[in-house]
């Protein structure tokens, strides 16, 4: 199980229908992609995504003077590996570059380790289920007029899709954030719940005032109601609001988690796996929200984060955000509202390799 050789690539995906997200104009899905190969012939692979090029060169490369470290190391220790490379790399972390940096060598890590033991990773790391409730996340751009919103919402719910996540926090008033979230709960029909992102956008008296307007419009969660350095203003609107309030995709640390969970600032805490650094550190965090007793949730790469959610009893739900789809020959399938985790060693993923190639920069 040791590692013998990383490759590590820039891939650039372009999107068919390019979108504005948090003011950014959207074209392709960038992705630092890294395999790991060990002596025996197992490769595992693993990726963070990005929606736009700025810095992605220089993850990429930050990635590529870490790969060296690994090698000779097990895969079957990727605890000791993640301590290294952090160690390594601690003069520019923690956090932010170093975890990006970090987080697809990690991720191909546990891959192979999993591939070499022919075990899902969601059984490596508990097995709690096969199965997780998923909600649709692509497509409820706050530029949507209400009738594009409502053709989004019908589209999701004749997919399967049990529950859908709408960007709001651009209207003017509250009744403007109600009406597209009524539009778009008419549109799916019943049993299909209505879960918001306000991207940061309120201030703290402006989320708890449309908050609650929302919730009496039936939202199942907000999420990042407010900037998410503001911990106090978060904690004053999850105690204002009877549905839980969802943040932490933008937080890079255990310590960061551990100050958000003691002020009681959210309900559902969402780690990314770019920003945390991988699988490693994810889990830490996972059970430290189990330990407050908080639900945890994932920031985008549902192939993975289905793995990862299911394998922990306080997981609620995944993303689907399906951007690195184009590199894959399959992605885990959705009926009757969940996502299944796919029963191939590692995250039982395949690469398309015809894809890799042309999307390769």
């Amino acid at each position: 199980m040791k590692i013998k050789s990383i490759d590590v690539r820039v891939l650039k995906v372009p999107l068919d229908e390019p979108y504005t997200a948090g003011g950014r104009a959207v074209g392709a899905n960038w992705h630092v992609m890294a395999e790991v190969t060990t002596e025996d012939g197992v490769t595992g692979f693993g990726y963070i995504v990005a929606l736009n090029e700025l810095f992605i060169g220089t993850v990429a490369t930050a990635t590529r003077e870490l790969a060296p470290l690994l090698t000779g190391m097990s895969v079957a220790e990727p605890e000791a590996a993640w301590r290294k490379l952090a160690r390594a790399g601690d003069w520019i972390g923690p956090g932010g570059l170093l975890h990006y940096a970090i987080a697809p060598l990690d991720i191909a890590i546990w891959d192979a380790f999993g591939k070499s033991l022919n075990l899902p990773i969601s059984r490596m790391l508990g097995g709690t289920r096969d199965r997780l409730p998923v909600y649709a996340s692509d497509g409820f751009w706050y530029s949507l007029s209400l009738d594009e919103l409502a053709a989004s919402a019908r589209r999701a719910a004749e997919a399967g899709f049990r529950a859908i996540k709408l960007r709001v926090g651009h209207e003017p008033l509250p009744e403007g954030e109600v009406r597209r979230v009524q539009a778009a709960s008419d549109a799916a029909g019943p049993g299909v719940s209505i879960m918001v992102d306000a991207t940061e956008t309120w201030t703290v008296t402006r989320a708890i005032r449309t908050g609650k307007a929302l919730q009496e419009a039936g939202v199942v969660w907000i999420e990042d109601p407010v900037s998410h350095t503001d911990i106090a203003g978060m904690a004053r609107v999850a105690g204002s609001l009877d549905v839980p309030v969802a943040t932490g995709e933008h937080l890079y640390g255990i310590s960061d988690f551990t100050r958000l969970l003691e002020a009681r600032a959210t309900g559902v805490a969402l780690i990314d796996l770019g920003r945390i650094g991988g699988v490693t550190p994810w889990r830490h965090v996972a059970s430290m929200a189990h330990g407050f007793g908080v639900q945890v949730g994932g920031h985008v790469l549902p192939e993975i984060h289905v793995h990862l959610l299911s394998a922990v009893p306080n997981a609620r739900v995944v993303e689907y955000v399906p951007r690195s789809a184009a590199l894959l020959q399959t992605m885990p399938e959705i009926a009757d509202g969940v996502l299944i985790v796919p029963s191939g060693g590692g995250f039982g993923l395949e690469l398309d390799q015809d894809a890799v190639r042309r999307f390769t920069v």
